[in-house]
């Protein structure tokens, strides 16, 4: 069941939005609410080891936008499914949103940190410590989801765009589309779209996006076309330093992605390699995935955990844990490498074996993230020496020096 807005005729403190087209209502819970050390938070399901290149990025993206395009006070519009167009009269200032993928895209785009995100843990702001010059301070930021959501919050945080897909805040929590409608109607528009996961059943019957193509329409909610197309071109850069630094496909070890929270880790949620941009940098890589052709099923579909005794029978090569991303090198290898090494049946997997044991990179991706996380693996899984991509550059990028 489609929901359209009824803002039209309605007098509003934000009387510059205009908001169309429907939001697909419906589906099933998935995924859950805990920290980075709890339970997954929704995976995906396909494999897949193709390279991504400036190809995702969506060339409709800025033909899409309608209205005046100069100056930036004119109104303006950008398209993105599922919630149809919304129209600006200017550039939003205060904004929230619902993971680190568009949090992240915000910074690259030279704006202020949102003023709410739905799990700040799982936002890793230390990852601009690669970058000079950019860093973020949480405390400041809101966590939007405590015991449920409530509208209140969001009534608070007075935000001008959510950058959230409304399918998400009904599938995932006690929402109704009205309730969805009066926040637009009182406060600001949602804007988004659940692109770091392929598995959700309500997402079945509108498209994914890209993290470029995504990227590519905050740049235009923003008003920040210069900047997404520098950040392209860094993009297709790394991209070529990048391809001779995969080895060939018989060269790379089959890597087994977990998640796995704590110091103490002994029960494991499967995930196998799909399209969502939190799978990126893994897809970039080309990593061969040591659960795609087995009897282990991805957790997303089956929630169930895999054991000890069922990793030794698989004996990936390599094991890529996911929850781990809170901890530095040192922390993880401290901790959660330590215990598997003294563990009396992990010790004996070759990936313990071998010390191939690595943190897998964070659920939510951006263009910053991105680029840190796959180098990172660049370096464990195929003995990468160097730097894929220019810190000065990114950093001038984000300062608005293009």
């Amino acid at each position: 069941m489609g929901r359209k807005s009824d803002t039209a005729g309605t007098s509003t403190r934000r009387e510059y939005l205009r908001y169309g087209g429907a939001v697909i209502g419906g589906g099933l819970l998935a995924g859950c609410l805990g920290g980075e050390g709890d339970t997954p938070a929704g995976t995906e399901t396909d494999t897949t080891t193709t390279m991504e290149t400036t190809a995702e990025s969506d060339p409709t993206t800025m033909a899409e936008t309608t209205g005046t395009e100069t100056p930036a006070a004119s109104s303006y519009s950008v398209s993105m499914v599922p919630v149809g167009d919304v129209t600006f009269e200017g550039v939003p200032e205060t904004w929230v949103t619902n993971n680190g993928s568009w949090a992240d895209m915000g910074i690259a785009l030279g704006q202020d940190p949102p003023a709410g995100v739905w799990l700040p843990s799982r936002y890793h702001t230390h990852y601009y410590d690669e970058i000079p010059g950019v860093s973020v301070d949480k405390s400041s930021i809101e966590r939007l989801s405590q015991d449920g959501v409530s509208k209140e919050r969001f009534f608070a945080i007075d935000a001008d765009v959510h950058v959230i897909d409304p399918n998400f805040i009904t599938n995932r929590f006690k929402w109704t589309d009205d309730d969805v409608a009066e926040v637009e109607r009182d406060v600001g528009p949602f804007f988004g779209n659940s692109i770091f996961s392929r598995n959700y059943s309500w997402h079945d019957d509108y498209r994914y996006y890209t993290l470029l193509a995504a990227f590519e329409k905050l740049a235009a909610v923003f008003d920040e076309r210069e900047r997404f197309e520098a950040f392209a071109s860094i993009h297709d850069d790394f991209q070529t330093a990048l391809a001779p630094a995969v080895p060939g496909l018989g060269e790379r070890p089959a890597a087994a992605v977990l998640w796995a929270g704590g110091d103490e880790p002994e029960q494991f949620y499967p995930y196998v390699i799909d399209e969502g941009t939190s799978f990126k940098h893994l897809r970039d890589l080309g990593v061969r995935d040591a659960l795609a052709n087995t009897d282990v099923k991805d957790f997303h579909s089956s929630r169930g955990v895999i054991d000890f005794e069922t990793l030794l029978s698989i004996d990936p090569t390599v094991i890529l844990l996911r929850g781990q991303e809170a901890k530095s090198r040192d922390e993880f290898r401290d901790t959660v490498v330590t215990f598997l090494e003294d563990h009396p049946v992990a010790s004996q997997l070759t990936a313990v074996e071998n010390g191939d044991v690595y943190r897998a990179g964070p659920l939510y991706q951006g263009p910053i993230t991105n680029l840190v996380v796959t180098e990172r693996l660049a370096r464990n899984l195929y003995g990468f020496e160097g730097q894929l991509f220019d810190r000065e550059r990114v950093a001038a990028v984000v300062a608005g020096e293009f």
